[in-house]
């Protein structure tokens, strides 16, 4: 005690008489009101944004806080000042007892909120009980309003249970519902507008948060979306968006469309951190007090809770803690090197997980080049495959034969060469080489590698340590971008007889063959994660049949006055009106071929016009 009176803390008290526990103020005169406790390491999904590649070694159940010592923890900091609770993970709602801890810290005296941090995919179910039990505010983690995008980053189903999660909250009366969205460039940054839009008719907070470095998420800036970038591109959409007032403490700097039921909130970790006004406090589920998020110093309040220690004791060691807090982040001015726990680990705001990126090459018709984000633990664990969504499994392994080119972006190494083999099974055929000007694939027949020459020395999107990165348009003028694209699908002579007299069960596979192509035009920045969400002035899909070869012929064209092509607006609206063909007439034949998916002409842009003779 006569240390802390020493202090500055000490002094501060001194001179402004506040009415708030020494313990808890910390010597910048910050009062911490705001408590986060973790329930637990675990959670029902893989998040790649929040789990490292190699896993995270969870700890023994017996080293876990029970429910008795999270109450009598919440009860001590509670009677200390503590305002606010809220309860994280891991994922709170899969703790059995959740319920009946929601319960508990109702009774404290003095604790005005209670509030949960989750997935969404079991609050719908648990909801009713927990409201009932006092829980009185509610997180939930959103990074996509695209459903398969949702399916890849977490490895898992559900997306539809999250937002069945987030309208039973709203039905229920929360006001409002905080939706945690982390913006990543390159991969949601192109569906801002949709989740501001996501407001209009419902009582959210969609809260964007810049992408903040953690242990195990390979933290990139070019990654992050800054603040002032985001409101740019939201303000061009609603010049008219109204700032709105917050409290002191406040993480958020929160906005609202004239008109719509909710608002919107930036949290600006990174480009305007809020370190001057942090009033918040962590404890982990192995019962570690954590004084600042990005610090990797703790205390183990469960030690000293399991050892005996009295209430007067455990309050001087949590007043210790407090009193060595830094004045900013740690104390650090390079955050993005520190060393501190995985996400998953914590319970703070969530995390980009940067991806390892998959290029696969096809045989033996020419060559398509596609590039996916592929997290290198999936590679590395192929039971988990299935779980990354059908489309894209059976995509992969439906081809007769490719390479899988895969690169670590933190790696020094070049890229390592992997066959892909039948459902679960990948296997390493080339040992990882030196860079050189050329490249290499494996052919499945023969498992020997091939030398080929690379495509372009010069790829837009990337950068000079090879990872992906989304080209700058800025800086160029707008301009008037056409381009045509065509694909041929092969369906047999009995299904092609179908379509022709209209005989399909699923209906007129022409017709909705060619609404899928434009639909897949307009959606192309959503499934194609470098390119940019551009106005398409005119689309156009036509499809024709070719009796001689029992073919759907596809043609497609887009227009466009701005700044980049649209060259991959026309592929994608050939690929998704051939792949609906094909859906279509599979209950007929499974001996349907897409081929010749390839970019027929395009106009505009600085490298010319282009037409395949």
């Amino acid at each position: 005690l006569q240390e802390l009176q020493s202090s500055g803390r000490g002094r501060f008290l001194l001179e402004h008489a506040a009415p708030f526990s020494a313990f808890l103020t910390d010597s910048f005169g910050r009062q911490h009101d705001y408590l986060r406790i973790s329930l637990t390491e675990k959670c029902n999904l893989r998040c790649q944004y929040c789990m490292p590649e190699e896993g995270v070694q969870l700890t023994p159940k017996s080293e876990l806080l029970t429910a008795q010592e999270i109450i009598t923890l919440a009860r001590l900091f509670v009677k200390e000042g503590v305002q606010k609770i809220r309860l994280t993970g891991g994922e709170p709602l899969i703790r059995p007892d959740v319920v009946d801890i929601v319960g508990q810290l109702y009774k404290l005296e003095g604790l005005k909120t209670i509030a949960v941090t989750t997935n969404g995919i079991n609050l719908s179910r648990l909801l009713p009980r927990l409201k009932e039990a006092g829980l009185n505010a509610i997180n939930i983690s959103l990074d996509t309003l695209v459903p398969a995008k949702f399916e890849f980053i977490v490895r898992r189903k559900g997306f539809h249970k999250v937002m069945e999660g987030i309208h039973r909250a709203t039905e229920l009366g929360y006001r409002p519902v905080k939706v945690n969205c982390v913006v990543m460039r390159g991969f949601n940054e192109d569906e801002l507008l949709g989740f501001v839009g996501f407001t209009k008719d419902l009582p959210l907070d969609v809260r964007f948060i810049e992408y903040m470095p953690f242990d195990g998420n390979k933290w990139n800036f070019k990654k992050m979306v800054s603040y002032k970038e985001m409101l740019d591109t939201i303000k061009q959409r609603w010049p008219g968006l109204e700032k709105l007032p917050c409290e002191a403490s406040s993480t958020a700097k929160s906005y609202k469309v004239p008109h719509f039921q909710g608002q919107i909130s930036f949290i600006t970790s990174m480009s305007e951190h809020f370190c001057g006004s942090c009033n918040r406090l962590r404890i982990t589920a192995d019962g570690n007090l954590k004084v600042c998020l990005f610090g990797n110093s703790e205390v183990s309040l469960r030690d000293h809770l399991r050892s005996g220690a009295s209430e007067e004791e455990l309050v001087q060691i949590i007043g210790a803690a407090v009193g060595r807090k830094k004045k900013q982040h740690a104390g650090m001015f390079n955050i993005s090197q520190m060393k501190n726990r995985p996400m998953i680990l914590i319970g703070g705001f969530p995390v980009s997980k940067m991806y390892s990126h998959v290029t696969f090459f096809f045989f033996p018709s020419e060559p398509a080049l596609m590039s996916f984000p592929l997290c290198q633990d999936a590679l590395q664990n192929p039971p988990n495959s299935k779980q990354w969504g059908h489309t894209f499994s059976h995509w992969l392994t439906s081809r007769a034969s490719c390479c899988v080119f895969q690169k670590d972006p933190s790696s020094m190494f070049d890229t390592k060469c992997l066959e892909a083999s039948p459902v679960g099974q990948v296997s390493v055929d080339c040992q990882s080489k030196e860079a050189s000007p050329r490249s290499e694939f494996c052919t499945r027949d023969s498992g020997s590698c091939i030398e080929v020459p690379h495509v372009s020395d010069n790829l837009t999107h990337t950068d000079e340590e090879g990872r992906a990165t989304m080209v700058d348009v800025g800086g160029k003028p707008d301009s008037r971008r056409s381009a045509v694209a065509g694909a041929v699908v092969r369906l047999g002579e009995k299904a092609f007889g179908m379509v022709r007299q209209n005989q399909v069960k699923k209906g007129d596979v022409l017709a909705v063959a060619q609404i899928a192509g434009i639909q897949g035009a307009k959606l192309t920045s959503q499934l194609i994660p470098l390119c940019h969400n551009i106005p398409l002035n005119h689309v156009e899909v036509s499809l024709s049949l070719d009796e001689t070869r029992y073919a759907v012929v596809i043609r497609s064209s887009c227009q466009t006055w701005g700044r980049t092509g649209v060259e991959m607006e026309a592929l994608t609206a050939a690929s998704l009106a051939a792949l609906t063909v094909y859906d279509m007439c599979k209950a007929v034949t499974h001996d349907i071929v897409i081929e010749e998916v390839k970019l027929l002409s395009k106009t505009g842009g600085q490298r010319g016009d282009f037409s395949r003779v």
